[in-house]
């Protein structure tokens, strides 16, 4: 193995830090502590892990963390109730519904019903737009952690030749607007590219977010490339020892790190950068709200 490991951990740790020491001055300087609301309808096992885990974690910071749990049959005229409570609510300066929602509630309409100034995930359709056309905007966590380590590692971004390869609104169309803004050169690719793998030998950044496993092999890499692996698969562990499943990226760790300059692992690579985000767009946003500087580094 030749690539540098690009330690999400670690560098999720670093941004907790760094929230919590702006946390810190806000509550000193302005008597101001940034809240963040985590809405939960229905009983999924995973959203409920996630749930605590950013009430956790939002705590550590010194924020306010609010969760309001709500039954799976919570009808969609409460839920909306609930999020316009939200938006006027001064405490609360950040607003998160937990995907995926139930069936018989509209994800889209739930979304796009938070305030945009308190939209922490980046979903609503004024953000989209705005991060689309180089505007100021709440940035998608994903996204924005991906964009963090590839600053940090690399400096300066301008004219890198980036390949995202998925097309999501979660994660593959912010991630080449993001990129976009910082001056590389991007290509979206997907599944049904043509030439996928000579399209991919191109890039000096990888960006892989397509949601199959493994499907980027080492082969596909340009000698030297940053590759951040997006995706989180879980497939059946072979070996000893490894228990009955085991979680891969999008890319095929071990070759790509045979030819890659640098790379993310998964798991401990991107998936850390997400709740680290989320604070520090909670953090963004009070600081907008009370017309005060942004954090540097931790917005896009």
């Amino acid at each position: 193995m030749s690539a540098k490991i690009i330690d999400g951990k670690e560098f999720a740790a670093r941004v907790r830090a760094d929230v919590a020491k702006h946390v810190a001055k806000l509550k000193a300087d302005h008597d101001i502590t940034p809240g963040l609301a985590v809405v939960l309808v229905g009983e999924d096992p995973a959203s409920q892990v996630y749930v605590r885990s950013k009430g956790k974690t939002t705590s550590e910071v010194g924020m306010n963390s609010y969760e309001h749990r709500l039954d799976v049959d919570t009808a969609e005229k409460d839920l909306l109730a609930l999020i316009d409570k939200l938006n006027n609510d001064p405490a609360v300066h950040g607003i998160l519904v937990q995907l995926p929602l139930p069936d018989h509630l509209n994800s889209d309409l739930v979304i796009n019903s938070i305030d945009p100034a308190k939209d922490v995930d980046g979903f609503h359709i004024s953000n989209v737009g705005l991060l689309g056309t180089g505007q100021k905007s709440m940035v998608p966590c994903t996204p924005l952690g991906c964009l963090m380590m590839l600053r940090d590692h690399h400096g300066s971004l301008s004219g890198l030749n980036a390949v995202v390869v998925g097309r999501s609104n979660i994660v593959g169309k912010p991630m080449a607007s993001l990129l976009l803004k910082d001056s590389c050169t991007v290509t979206i690719a997907h599944s049904r590219t043509k030439d996928l793998p000579d399209v991919v030998r191109g890039a000096d950044i990888v960006v892989g977010a397509v949601g199959r496993a493994e499907m980027i092999p080492g082969d596909w890499i340009k000698p030297g490339a940053t590759v951040i692996d997006v995706g989180i698969n879980r497939i059946d562990a072979p070996k000893k020892g490894e228990g009955k499943t085991r979680l891969v990226g999008d890319c095929h760790f071990e070759s790509c790190a045979e030819i890659a300059g640098a790379i993310t692992p998964v798991p401990g690579g991107v998936g850390p950068m997400t709740i680290a985000c989320l604070l520090a767009n909670t953090l963004t946003a009070c600081c907008r709200a009370n017309g005060l500087e942004e954090p540097q580094g931790l917005t896009a």
